[in-house]
């Protein structure tokens, strides 16, 4: 035979008046709290995140692309490229120079002798054809790239100074302030082997002549001669590793 008994259940939480009364009078345990369910809670949406700087640099470069629509309406990538510009037009003023550029005799007085005071500038003369002057000119435009506030220019021995003797190629000038500052005759002027820093050393022996534009106010001649001869150790540790050779413990 079927059961047909029914148990009816109330609301849960839900308490009769005669239970309200018995709680009162200790005869019954205090009503558990009603099931409140979390708070709701939606999945993070990926345009809803802040597009800071901190945003667009943990992309990768596909990631950009793919971003790069989407992005084109949004503020913050315009006030993003405003700030690249202003940090990319205080890059260039740095970095003024970067390169040996060739210059002729008409160019200079004004490429040289009239450079702001505050500017050094590096004269390579040199003749086509010879050796010794591609060795230093080599060595002048790896400098030209560490060092980018500081100008160098290359000219024709005998363009710059009529009948200028072969023999003393290569030659450097060193002008500041329409002045010259130092000369060196001759690839022996840079030791036996010439090498970038060995010429940035020669170079910075008295004056400041390097400027790579990140000192600060710090542009001192014993400030830029330590940062060469770190980059010299630098160096010979980079050829040590490339040889493969190893140190003996015996």
């Amino acid at each position: 035979m079927a059961d047909y008994h029914f148990v009816y259940k109330d609301v849960e939480g839900a308490s009769t008046q005669w239970d309200d009364i018995q709680r009162k009078l200790g005869n019954l345990p205090e009503k558990p709290p009603a099931f409140k369910p979390a708070p709701f809670t939606p999945a993070p949406d990926e345009d809803s995140i802040p597009k800071d700087k901190a945003w667009i640099d943990e992309k990768n470069e596909d990631e950009l692309e793919e971003l790069e629509d989407d992005l084109d309406d949004d503020r913050f990538l315009e006030e993003y490229r405003k700030k690249r510009l202003a940090e990319m037009k205080e890059t260039v003023k740095i970095a003024k120079f970067g390169s040996v550029v060739p210059i002729s005799g008409s160019d200079f007085v004004r490429e040289v002798s009239q450079a702001p005071p505050e500017v050094w500038v590096v004269v390579l003369l040199y003749k086509d054809g010879y050796q010794e002057c591609g060795v230093l000119l080599r060595c002048l435009e790896e400098l030209a790239t560490k060092y980018p506030a500081t100008k160098f220019v290359k000219i024709i021995s005998t363009d710059c100074i009529p009948n200028y003797p072969d023999r003393n190629l290569p030659t450097l000038l060193v002008y500041n302030n329409s002045a010259v500052k130092a000369n060196y005759v001759g690839l022996r002027s840079f030791g036996r082997r010439c090498t970038p820093e060995s010429v940035a050393l020669v170079l910075c022996q008295s004056d400041p002549v390097l400027n790579d534009g990140q000192n600060g106010s710090d542009t001192s001649s014993q400030a830029v001669m330590d940062g060469v001869r770190r980059r010299i150790l630098e160096r010979v540790v980079k050829d040590h590793e490339e040889r493969g050779d190893g140190y003996s413990s015996d």
